[in-house]
């Protein structure tokens, strides 16, 4: 019977990532307006492949899932307006011009950081663009901050490290 390593089975001390270590660069939204961000997540479908009374599955198409990200609205510069100067270069409605992918299309960095403040994790997210956007709502009743809800869209994702 093989002996166990006890590196494998003994507590090893280690730093974990915590969730609010990041910043995340996005052109023309300040990073300290980023309250919180998602991480990147996809999905891979599957293929299946039948043979007379059996199958075998094959991985299909990577589908990489929306990320939400919730913004503090502050008076100035507005969050909103951050948003919408995003979203308008995808549809302007006042005109109802649609906009070239290449305009609209930004690739986003989420940086993990680590308790110093250095980088321990990069995410580039690539062809990144603004699907939906909720801009708060307002309540006489409470005096909670305005947060932008935006949901963007992707082509793919990369982790750097």
């Amino acid at each position: 019977m093989p002996v166990l390593d006890p590196n494998e089975i003994m507590f090893t001390a280690f730093e974990p990532k915590v969730a609010n270590r990041f910043i995340m660069y996005i052109d023309g939204i300040p990073s300290y307006m980023v309250k919180s961000a998602a991480s990147p997540s996809f999905t891979d479908g599957v293929i299946k492949l039948d043979h007379i009374n059996s199958y075998r599955k094959i991985r299909g198409k990577r589908e990489w899932q929306n990320m939400t990200l919730n913004l503090y609205d502050p008076i100035t510069p507005s969050g909103a307006q951050a948003v919408m100067e995003w979203a308008r270069l995808g549809y302007e409605s006042v005109t109802g011009r649609a906009g070239y992918s290449d305009f609209y299309k930004k690739d986003v960095t989420l940086n993990i950081l680590g308790p110093v403040g250095d980088i321990v994790g990069e995410w580039i997210i690539k062809g990144a663009f603004v699907q939906s956007s909720n801009f708060g709502q307002y309540n006489w009743s409470t005096e909670d901050a305005i947060n932008v809800e935006l949901v963007l869209a992707m082509d793919y994702c990369v982790l750097n490290f």
